[in-house]
This record gives structure tokens, sequence and C-alpha cells, in this order.
């Protein structure tokens, strides 16, 4: 299992500047690099990061993409004078040129493929490449948008090239429409291309009729370039996670990638003076986060925009700690995407129902609202940093089970103690009588309490625990959540066992995913009988990713009993992905005494990357309409699900 984050830099890149006036130009300065380089050493993540150094891209490389008049081009004006400069940067749209450009240029791409190679190699998991000038605007023949050759379009002819790749996902979360990635792709059904960007009815740059929802692709690349656009300013986490939740890893999971890319502009983010959004950094942790359950973590961040260097550096950071496999923040804000986000997102669903197997039985329903505001970033910035951050326990995850711990070395994991028995019975007859009533379930809880007690006092992010009565330790465990004082726990029962009612109005919100209806107060009920990956995907993404996040627990509880609908490979996900919320705080209880599973979901709390799922198959008819009566029935409680189609 490949370990380890890479960082590509190199310092050179920053010599690329703008010599003379433009007010179009001027906020693609060197100090987008440094500032965000220091921030990362401010943080002390630099010196967890493997280093990679960058290299110049080839000639040959670079003529992956482009023609071989812009490459001479580009290359003539390492000579030029600065009227020359301003003379041929004036041919292009939003470009300049400094003596140095073609070799930061050269650099840039170079970087990229060091972090592809690093990666696709197996000497790290992921990484990032911090490289200047950035390259999504940039076409076939010509420059655009600060762009010159196009970082991450190159990265993708190189990954199919080298490795014989045949499925590339990239992730476009920059503001602006990476056209240059689109065009280079559009009739390509290897590479899924995924941008959203602020278009508000074309009058943003680059103003493009191409840049819509309806924009698929061309010939056989029909349903693989998937454009989100933003038609209003101010969009915020809730409108990016539900634009993940509903469009983006639905589809990701049907295409499979082999390898992930993203091109990563935090222009996206709160204070951007292009962007104009209101998301704040910690939502770029969640969206990696997201990502590095796919393509067996292989995941490469390649900087693109972002023009407020607090609110670039700081997401920066939030994207690096992640791919570190550090526990992700909270998010904050409201957890109820706008309508213009809604009606964007029902769009592209629309348009893409033909081409997609998870949209085979959705139907299309728009809706639009109006609404915008603004804040003092900076000082705003500096609080909301100290709010989210947390110290990170030096040991991720807590088990009693000696056998569990040994196959996951040399990953580290605090093996506890358990209770001693006459302090479990004192303890049990004080608060929990009503609910224990055997000697073996008395002393099963034992390792339970000693691991929840270790989540609770934050000396570990998550634990997993193993117990002949799941449901009565289940109970157990959220009692003693709420005496600590926690004030929503999140609880998913996984199988047909029995679930001891909640009498705690509001504070537990229980999901139940199994076999029979069960019914009970504040809880749901998911029938997934025989659920081999798909229906799990449809209930997933579809309905328990937004109800968790819409409530957002300070804990999270998962038990998996007898008699489950689900496989391994699902719960380990389902693990995985809940790790975005309560930062990354999980009980997991299992009953199920085989061993594959208790391995398979510990390796899943200590941040192994997915199982692969092999061959997409649609989700069943009858489960899609299931879960579109549940979105429908729950979406003015949980406003998260008001992002999917109705029926």
């Amino acid at each position: 299992m490949a370990s380890g984050t890479a960082l590509v830099y190199d310092e050179e890149m920053t010599t690329h500047k703008l010599l003379w006036s433009d007010p179009v130009c001027d906020i693609e300065v060197p100090e987008r690099l440094s500032s965000s380089y220091e921030q990362l050493k401010c943080y002390h993540l630099l010196e967890r990061c493997v280093r990679v150094p960058a290299r110049e891209g080839s000639e040959e490389e670079i003529l992956l993409v482009h023609s071989l008049e812009h490459l001479e081009v580009a290359k003539s004006t390492q000579t030029m004078n600065e009227e020359e400069l301003r003379r041929v940067s004036g041919n292009y749209d939003a470009f300049f040129f400094h003596p140095n450009t073609y070799r930061c240029a050269r650099l840039a791409v170079g970087a990229t493929l060091q972090l592809v190679d690093a990666v696709m190699s197996g000497k790290v998991c992921n990484g990032m490449a911090l490289v200047r000038p950035p390259g999504h605007h940039s076409q076939r023949n010509a420059a655009n948008g600060f762009c010159l050759f196009n970082n991450v379009a190159i990265a993708a002819e190189y990954a199919k090239l080298k490795y014989s790749l045949q499925r590339i996902l990239i992730v476009d979360w920059d503001v602006h429409h990476g056209q240059g990635i689109q065009y280079i792709f559009e009739e390509d059904p290897s590479v899924l291309y995924f941008s959203w960007h602020r278009y508000e009815h074309q009058e943003f740059w680059p103003s493009l009729k191409e840049s819509n929802y309806d924009a698929v692709g061309l010939g056989k690349g029909k349903g693989f370039n998937v454009n989100l656009p933003w038609n209003k300013v101010g969009m915020g986490n809730s409108d990016y996670l539900a634009a993940f939740f509903h469009v983006l890893l639905p589809m990701a999971f049907e295409f499979d990638p082999e390898l992930i890319l993203v091109s990563s502009g935090y222009d996206s983010g709160i204070g951007d003076p292009e962007g104009q959004m209101n998301a704040t950094p910690e939502v770029f942790a969640h969206l990696t986060h997201f990502l590095m359950q796919l393509a067996n973590g292989r995941l490469c961040v390649i900087l693109e925009g972002g023009y407020h260097l607090k609110s670039l550096s700081e997401s920066v950071c939030m994207t690096v700690r992640t791919l570190l496999g550090d526990p992700v923040p909270q998010i904050t804000g409201e957890m109820a995407p706008c309508l213009s986000a809604v009606e964007s997102i029902q769009n592209v669903r629309a348009a893409h129902k033909p081409y997609w197997k998870w949209l085979m039985y959705e139907e299309h329903e728009s809706k639009m609202t109006n609404n915008d505001e603004t804040v003092k970033v900076e000082r705003f910035l500096e609080l909301h940093m100290k709010n989210i951050l947390f110290p990170v326990p030096p040991i991720k995850t807590a088990t009693a089970d000696a056998e569990v711990s040994a196959h996951l070395l040399p990953l580290p994991i605090h093996l506890v103690t358990e209770m001693d028995k006459t302090e479990i019975k004192a303890l049990v007859s004080g608060f929990y009588a009503d609910l224990v009533k055997e000697d073996k379930t008395l002393l099963s809880l034992g390792s339970m309490l000693a691991i929840l007690d270790k989540i609770l006092m934050k000396e570990v992010c998550n634990g997993l625990a193993e117990s002949p009565a799941s449901s009565v330790s289940v109970a157990v465990a959220l009692r003693r959540s709420l005496r600590f004082g926690l004030q929503r726990v999140l609880c998913i029962f996984v199988g047909d066992m029995q679930v001891i009612p909640n009498t705690e109005d509001g504070k537990i919100l229980m999901i139940h995913i199994c076999e029979k209806e069960h019914s009970g107060k504040s809880s749901f009920s998911l029938l997934l009988k025989d659920a081999e990956g798909n229906d799990f995907f449809s209930a997933v993404l579809g309905f328990i990713l937004p109800v968790a996040y819409s409530y957002q627990p300070n804990l999270t509880v998962i038990a998996v009993g007898p008699n489950r609908s689900l496989g391994i490979s699902e719960i380990s996900l389902l693990f995985a992905l809940l790790q975005g919320l309560a930062e990354s705080r999980i009980l997991a209880v299992i009953e199920d005494t085989e061993r594959n599973l208790m391995q398979s979901v510990a390796k899943a709390l200590v941040g192994a990357s997915a199982p692969d799922f092999g061959v997409y198959v649609p989700p069943t008819k009858e489960k899609v309409n299931k879960i579109k009566i549940l979105r429908d029935q729950f979406q003015e409680e949980w406003k998260m699900l008001q992002c999917s189609g109705k029926l």
C-alpha cells in the first residue's frame, strides 16, 4: 500500500512576473506561490511531505497537447526585451510574458509530471504541485487566462501514454471554466472532465456558450465533459458539497478512474476578487477527502488560480493536511444550498441523463433564487482558522483487538486496556442497568467504553470495538456520549439488529440500513436488500451523506450487525466517506467476528484508500424510486437533499 504525500515546488517559478501595468493581469503575482509555501511551513506541513524535485517538461511532453508553433512562440520570448514581450503578450487574452516565463512554464509542466510519476510508481499515495504559471485555460495553439502550457492536460496525456491508463478523472474546482482542458478532451471518453465555474448566464469570463451545462462533449466523448455553471456569486460550502453529492461523486464512482488530477484553483474560495464566492478553506479539505476514496487514492492536486493570498494559502494548507491523512475539520455555515445552485445541479443531471447509468431513472425540475453577502475577509479568515483547526491526536485509531492492530503494522494503532470488571459493573449498574441484562454483554462493554472515552477525550479520532450484542453496546455508547455533553450524535445501523429506541429528542439521529422495515423516533430505514455496490451508491450519495452533512454531528457511531445487506467493500467505503464529519470522530461497533470485515474497517479508519468496486452496474429502478421518496419526504428538514431531481 503506497503511503506518503508528495509536495513539488521550485522557487524559480516565482520569477515569472508582470513587467508593465495591466489591470487584468496584475493579480497573478509570484506571492501566490511563496505565501502558500510559507503557510505550509508555518503549519509544519512541509516537513511531513515527501519532497519531490521539479524538472523541466520536455518539448516532446509539451507537444502531447500543444502545437509546435505555440511551443516555438513561447521559446522565442526568452530573448525579447520588454517592448517585444508586451507586443507578443497582446496577441493573447489575459496573458503576459517575462523573459523567464518559458522556463517557469516548463518547470510547471515538469513538476506536474513529477507528481504523476511519484503517485503512479507508488513512491507516494498522493500529492500536490505548487506551480506557476497555471494551465487550465491554455489551448493547443494559444496562451490564455494567465496560462501558457496546459499542465493538467499534458499530465493526463502523459499518464495515458506512460502507464497505459484508460480512465482519468480531472476535477476543476477553479472559479473559471477550464475551457482549454475541455477543448483538448471533448472527444475523448478516456478523460472525464468536471468543472464548476462562475458563469452568470455567460456574462463572466471567458463568457463562452460552451461553458454551459449543455456542453457535454462531442462524438465518443459525449457525457464525459461536465460543466456546472454557477449563475450567481456568493456560492458557499453547502453549494460545493451539494455539487459533489448530486453530480460529481456518483458520476466518478460509475466512471471508476485509475487516476485523479485536480485543477486546483482557489479563486472559488472566500475573499477572492475574481470568484466573489463565500466557500471557506475547510470545504477544500472535504472535497479532497471525498476524492481520496476513488482511484485507490491516486490523487494529484495541481495549483491553478487563487488571488486572495490569505484565502489561497489557507486553502492550500487545508488540502495538504487532508492528503496527509489528518482529520477533516467540521464544515461551517448553514447546510442548505441556494436555489440557484439547485437549478444548476439539476440542469447538469438532466443534460447527462442519456450518458450515465446512475441517472437513468432521473426526472428533471428547476428552481431559482437570488442572494449575496460580503465579509471582511482577512480578519474573518484569521479568526475562522483558529476556530476550525484542532490538535490532531498523534495516533488516529484505537482498538482492543491485538490481531487487528498487528494486521495494520507499521501504522500506529492505540491498543486500549479494557476496564476492570468491577469498574464496568459499577458503571453499568449506575447508568445502564436497564440496557444490560447478561454478564457476557456486560463484560464486552469494557473495551468499547475504553475506546469511546479515548474518542470523547480527543486522545484518538476513532476506534473499533467488537461486541456480541452491538445494539446494546451502541445504546450504552449513545447514553455515555450524551452524558459527556454531546448535542448531536449520528448513529448508523447496518444489518437487521434490534434498535433500542432513542428517547433523547433531537440529540440522536438514527439511520438504519437493513433488509426489514424498522421505525422509530428520529430515524430512517433504508432497505437495501442484497445491495451490490450500486444500490449502495444511490443510498449513500443520494441520501445518507446529504442528511449527515445537514445534521453536522459531534460524533458518528456505526454499528454492523448480522444479516447485513452490504458487503465488506461497501461498509469500508461508508466509514471512509463519513470521516468528513465530526472531526473524523467515529466509533465502530462490530458484532460480526469475521476477520476480513474487522481488518477492512480498521484500514478505512486509519485512512487507507477504499477498495476497487469493479465494473459499475446501475442501481435498480425500485431502489432509485425508494431513495427519491425518502428525499422528497425529508428534504424540507435536511436541506442538502434538495439538489436532486424529483419523481
